[in-house]
């Protein structure tokens, strides 16, 4: 495992999985992203994306890991059942999420998950030493030499964005928020202020957008607002819509390179649409 901060995705479509030769180029994967750095491995989300990362990390067992999730809507924990790592006794993984009210616990609604007749084994079928962990959007969290803020998103049932920092280089996760209000969320713009990569829910385009609102996610123009009045180096585009094929998607990456041209010190562009098996290095 590389030293410096690192991101790979696994999963970039959002609300549900995609197959054909039209999403071949992006990926059909819902959300799953893998952060290392520090000696330290973190996954932000389990949607589909994580079934393919738990084939790769089954072949470096044992292992230790950490499990963040933005929020529990489908999409983003579907893939979990599938996870090689859970299934092996030597490994440790950690589950944690930050927007459940009690009574809802993150155990809970994993195991409801996991139930007749939705499901045909409990939570038992897990191997490894799992842990369920909660805490409150807008803690900081400890993550060994990686250091976590955290902050609530607008979306239907609560989400959290998390920044990671580590080496004087950082990395946000935002996804499944919805903006409004004329002016860019300044939750966000704070938690983002001067990242070198912001990942920014782009569900739509500003166009689609009035067609959607209420539903909990935003679109790449104001992923762009945001990146601009935050500082941010590159503006990574994420969690594409099902309706939105490779053609389409060819179409905002030229568009987002065009509003907001040029590379960072570091040589990454200032924009991108992020795909399947994409990594940067800020």
């Amino acid at each position: 495992m590389a030293n410096g901060l690192k991101v790979r995705f696994w999963g970039v479509r959002g609300s549900i999985s995609c197959s054909g030769v039209e999403y071949m180029r992006y990926g059909g994967n819902t959300s799953c992203i893998e952060v290392t750095g520090g000696g330290r491995r973190l996954i932000f989300d389990a949607g589909t994306g994580i079934r393919p990362l738990g084939l790769e990390l089954a072949r470096l067992t044992p292992i230790d890991l950490d499990i963040y999730f933005t929020h529990t809507h489908l999409d983003h924990i579907t893939g979990l059942t599938f996870f090689a790592p859970l299934f092996e006794k030597r490994n440790s993984v950690r589950l944690w999420a930050g927007h459940l009210q009690p009574p809802d616990t993150l155990k809970q609604v994993v195991s409801n998950l996991m139930q007749a007749p939705l499901y045909p084994v409990s939570l038992d079928v897990f191997r490894a030493r799992v842990e369920f962990k909660e805490f409150r959007s807008g803690d900081v969290l400890s993550c060994g030499e990686l250091s976590m803020r955290t902050a609530p998103l607008k979306h239907p049932n609560g989400a959290t964005g998390y920044r990671i920092d580590f080496g004087g280089k950082s990395i946000c996760y935002i996804t499944d928020t919805e903006h409004g209000g004329g002016r860019p969320d300044k939750t966000i713009v704070e938690l983002c202020r001067s990242a070198d990569i912001m990942i920014y829910d782009s569900s739509y385009t500003d166009e689609e957008y009035p067609r959607y609102r209420g539903w909990g996610h935003s679109t790449w123009q104001e992923g762009m607002r945001v990146a601009d009045a935050a500082g941010v180096g590159t503006l990574a585009i994420f969690h594409h819509d099902p309706s939105h094929d490779d053609a389409f998607m060819d179409g905002v990456a030229r568009d987002a390179a065009l509003a907001r041209p040029g590379v960072t010190p570091g040589g990454l562009p200032r924009a991108l649409v992020a795909h399947e098996g994409l990594t940067l290095s800020p």
